[in-house]
């Protein structure tokens, strides 16, 4: 989720953090990378008071695996968010040249994997429209599966993230089918069920190009048992139609599948609003109207977290909660925000500790998550799971 990560959100969008550390805190293309700044359209603060979770359990989501301590979106990175406590994993999804979902943050790999030194590939590297805007790069579209598997992956922040650096060439792009496999075996190994927290990413741009990713995904999630039957899948894009349809499809066939809606900063829209020339904003999504227009196709939201919980531009003090958690709970939609990292360079200033931007620093993240935890929401999104375990673990409301 991207991110914004604009993870997941965003969650997770398709902003992208440069490797150099005076922009580490850049925001990705697309929104489930970075965290973007606060908007005056962010909804209206309400009293600062414990607000209740709406979900009997607090779920921690391990954003693209464990990416603060694995390159993101390898079967080692989802492997060591589940070691470290994660109950859900997250692949964000993009297809390749013949079809395959793979897991990748966006479908522009040069920041993520090996590809730019391979002779071979060259001349695949070109400039597209992606949600509106220009992009350079290599496109997982442009090459088929057997092509993405001779590329291995990259550190996208090594500045900010300079311990999964050894672990660069490692690891292959893993398909959606591998995921899966990986979390029923993790499943068996541990004895809990690990659950799935899929992203379809850019769905406009690959319905307009032949590839659309939601009958894909329909299809590997009842390829399996494990994911048919007894995981829950959540199922979240930044955009609306594609939910929709994917709600259309599914019915009520799939009683263990949850569709969130994913929401960038207030100011900005769905891509699909954009396309279609509709003027409402993610603003509107997250008033009370706007969250009982997604509960008639979803079953949560996964927001910016300061859309949840803003923080002082001056001070970095944390602000009173918004109305967000409480809009979506009137709804029954679970809110689950967007991306908790524990380097110092994403926390606010009050939670750092001395030392560089790279820092890890697990005290000051882990209290930045209770505040959240506050506020009402029902489970998070975090590059470090171990550290969102102990969030959770040793909160007393």
């Amino acid at each position: 989720m991207h991110l914004h990560s604009t993870s997941r959100t965003s969650s997770r969008s398709s902003r992208r953090l440069s490797s150099v550390l005076p922009f580490a805190l850049a925001c990705t293309l697309a929104m489930t990378g970075c965290d973007p700044k606060p908007t005056p359209d962010d909804p209206t603060p309400v009293p600062d008071d414990r607000t209740p979770a709406l979900a009997d359990k607090l779920l921690v989501v391990g954003h693209r695996g464990a990416s603060a301590l694995r390159p993101e979106h390898t079967l080692a990175s989802y492997r060591k968010a589940v070691e470290d406590g994660a109950d859900i994993i997250e692949p964000d999804l993009v297809s390749t040249q013949d079809g395959v979902l793979v897991a990748r943050h966006e479908n522009e790999i040069s920041g993520t994997t090996n590809v730019a030194e391979v002779a071979k590939f060259a001349s695949r590297k070109t400039t597209k429209e992606i949600d509106g805007k220009p992009l350079t790069g290599w496109f997982t579209e442009d090459f088929t599966l057997a092509e993405l598997k001779e590329l291995r992956a990259r550190e996208r922040i090594p500045a900010v993230r300079p311990g999964n650096t050894p672990y660069n060439d490692q690891f292959e792009i893993p398909t959606l089918a591998e995921v899966i496999a990986l979390a029923k075996e993790l499943s068996q190994s541990t004895g809990r069920t690990i659950h799935l927290y899929p992203e379809t990413k850019h769905p406009t741009y690959f319905q307009s190009i032949n590839l659309p990713l939601e009958d894909k995904l329909i299809e590997a999630l009842r390829a399996d048992d494990f994911t048919r039957t007894t995981a829950t899948i959540y199922i979240q894009s930044f955009e609306v139609a594609n939910l929709k349809a994917i709600h259309a499809k599914i019915g009520t066939s799939q009683p263990n599948w949850k569709l969130v809606q994913l929401m960038e900063e207030a100011s900005l829209k769905p891509y699909d609003f954009v396309i279609a020339k509709d003027a409402r904003t993610y603003a509107d999504l997250m008033t009370e109207a706007g969250m009982k227009e997604i509960a008639t196709y979803a079953n949560g939201v996964g927001p910016y977290k300061r859309s949840v919980l803003d923080v002082d531009a001056t001070t970095g003090a944390f602000l009173k909660p918004t109305s967000l958690v409480r809009n979506a709970h009137a709804a029954k939609l679970l809110v689950h925000p967007y991306t908790f990292r524990p380097e110092n360079s994403f926390l606010p200033a009050p939670l750092k500790v001395a030392g560089p931007d790279s820092t890890r620093n697990a005290e000051g993240a882990i209290k930045e998550i209770q505040a959240y935890l506050d506020a009402g929401i029902d489970g998070f999104f975090t590059d470090d799971p171990a550290v969102g375990r102990k969030a959770v673990d040793s909160y007393k409301r």
